[in-house]
């Protein structure tokens, strides 16, 4: 075999995941886990050397998405518009700012801008916490606008809804795993009666519906929501759509939405346990993370029916997450216990630690682990960056405080700089 067929080969070969695309097109990246090729990427840096430092109209924790020399973000500002702003790659000019939708509201750790945006390099897609959507051109024409909540109902969220679109082959899969019954006292309630969680696939060209199918639970009041965001998975079924929520993880087909299989992820049951990571696509396995010291649980792919009892591998319990959502990164699974600042490296395959280490810093953390250039990059909500090493022993290589809080996005990193949103501004961090 030649050398030139060899790397034809490998390239054939590689799982889905695998990518040299470093846009950071989704809310986990490239590789829908967390990770980027990305090379070249600061490890210290100060808050007075950043490249440039971009004011932004409000807070959020939704995280940007980059394509080329485009940075797209969503944020409330002050009279309580939600807005997409397009942002300059290298110097951080606002290149336009259009309002989607007003009436931004706040509760807990959440407000309406908490999803991220979507882009494919032709069009970027955002959802608010209204249900409104809507979809842009990269001059910032408007494309199109859909409010779902006309068509559905407003968002049976207690915490105010924060699942991200995902794109995947010419489909928007969005997820509302809500409450069947909307207390009056939850953000934008309408009084309308019982309502289900569902999946919806648009046409992201024109909005369309492709097709919705209910994702049925046999869960309990709040643990029926989720703030997950869904994951694609390749494997002996085809491509499938991983969802989490009410309980379990399920696997659906993306041609229609139905449920391929679905497994619980822990024996208790409990009206309070909603969801917030999303699920994780590994060779061979699906993770997903149960709520408030539930584990994080390892299946085997390719199954069908309920699984629950046939295809569990492994669970991890010694430091869960209850909100950062894993990192898949260079063939390792790494976790973050957000609440104790613990980050830990576990074996995909056995869900054996291999380490675990105090972070150190003073605050939580809210967003999720970024993998890049060997490097993993978190945020505390005080605005702390966090570099971390991503190799065989637990090593913590930098803390650069930004004291901006609350700081609840994960990191973004591009070829040779990373990028940090905080409270107040978008910072971009280059190596020197």
């Amino acid at each position: 075999m030649t050398l030139k067929t060899l790397l034809a080969a490998l390239v054939w070969t590689a799982p889905f995941w695998i990518t040299a695309d470093s846009n950071w097109s989704q809310w986990r990246g490239p590789n829908f886990n967390g990770s980027s090729p990305a090379q070249g990427l600061p490890e210290t840096f100060t808050k007075a050397g950043a490249t440039w430092a971009t004011p932004l109209p409000g807070h959020a924790g939704s995280t940007p998405v980059v394509w080329g020399d485009r940075i797209f973000l969503t944020s409330p500002d002050e009279a309580k518009n939600l807005n997409l702003l397009c942002l300059d790659a290298q110097t951080g000019a606002v290149k336009w700012s259009r309002t989607v939708a007003v009436g931004d509201k706040e509760k807990g750790k959440n407000n309406m801008a908490a999803p991220s945006p979507v882009t494919d390099g032709k069009r970027v897609i955002v959802l608010f916490g209204t249900g409104d959507l809507a979809a842009f051109d990269f001059d910032g024409n408007e494309l199109w606008k859909r409010p779902l909540y006309k068509d559905y109902g407003r968002f049976a969220i207690m915490w105010i809804y924060g699942a991200s679109p995902l794109l995947l082959d010419g489909q928007l899969i969005i997820p509302v795993l809500q409450r069947d019954q909307m207390p009056a006292d939850y953000p934008l309630a309408d009084g309308q009666p019982e309502r289900e969680s569902f999946v919806l696939s648009l046409d992201p060209a024109t909005g369309k519906t492709l097709w919705k199918v209910k994702r049925a639970t046999d869960s309990t009041m709040e643990s029926h929501e989720s703030y997950a965001t869904p994951v694609p998975h390749q494997g002996p079924n085809g491509m499938e759509i991983l969802i989490v929520g009410g309980d379990h993880v399920s696997g659906h087909n993306p041609k229609d939405g139905t449920e391929l299989w679905r497994a619980r992820l822990y024996e208790r049951r409990d009206d309070w346990y909603r969801i917030v990571t999303s699920p994780v696509s590994g060779p061979g396995l699906v993770y997903a993370s149960g709520p408030k010291g539930q584990p994080v649980v390892a299946f085997k792919e390719g199954g069908q029916g309920d699984v629950t009892g046939t295809h569990k591998v492994w669970q991890f319990s010694e430091a869960p997450t209850d909100w950062a959502t894993p990192l898949f990164y260079d063939g390792k699974l790494f976790i973050l216990d957000g609440g104790k600042r613990v980050l830990s490296r576990v074996d995909p395959k056995t869900g054996a630690k291999i380490w675990s280490g105090k972070l150190d810093v003073s605050d939580t953390i809210w967003s999720s682990p970024t993998g890049a250039d060997g490097k993993i990059f978190l945020l505390s909500e005080s605005g702390t960056v966090v570099v971390a090493s991503a190799g065989d022993e637990f090593k913590v290589l930098a803390r650069v405080p930004l004291e901006e809080s609350p700081s609840r996005s994960s990191v973004v990193p591009l070829n040779g700089a990373i990028l940090v949103r905080t409270a107040n501004h978008l910072y971009r961090f280059d190596r020197k």
